[in-house]
């Protein structure tokens, strides 16, 4: 089971972990429990491993501070879908190996604090009314990514990029 935690359009790398709250001012140990503080400050004392972010355009925006994905890393996020991604902040997702899932329509369909049932290798997301979802399937080198873990574990398994 997984909650969905529902955003706007334009979430930004500070909204997501603001700045005065990185591991370099705050401790690499406890920087994580600031994501969203500004936002939802519940977020990180709530948030359970696998739970979903949903989101709107352009999310990840701004900066391209890799301690904001890391910190959603820690927290176990089970993935994000939005209707886009700024280009760098998708790719510190997937280099980290948080499932990042572009759908103009499924963030639409979702509830924040909805509980769905969240199947990342199948692509599913199966709501309470038993409404199936289907979210668009990664490229074979990012599932072969994500089974490793990241793009980097994936490298320091094969000594290769995946699709290489």
């Amino acid at each position: 089971m997984a909650r969905v935690w529902k955003f706007s359009d334009s979430i930004n790398t500070d909204d997501i972990l603001p700045g005065k709250y990185a591991p370099f001012m705050v401790g690499a140990d406890v920087f994580h429990k600031y994501a969203f503080h500004h936002f939802r400050p519940e977020f990180a004392l709530e948030v359970q491993p696998g739970d979903l972010l949903v989101g709107g355009k352009n999310w990840g925006l701004g900066s391209s501070r890799e301690y904001a994905p890391k910190a959603l890393k820690r927290l176990e996020i089970g993935g994000i879908i939005a209707k886009s991604f700024a280009r760098i902040h998708y790719r510190n997702l997937l280099n980290l190996g948080i499932p990042a899932f572009d759908s103009l329509e499924i963030p639409d369909l979702l509830e924040d604090g909805e509980i769905v049932t969240y199947d990342r290798d199948a692509g599913i997301i199966t709501r309470s009314s038993g409404e199936v979802l289907r979210l668009p399937p990664p490229p074979e080198f990012l599932r072969e990514a994500l089974k490793a873990g990241s793009i980097l574990e994936y490298y320091k398994q094969f000594q290769k990029f995946p699709g290489e």
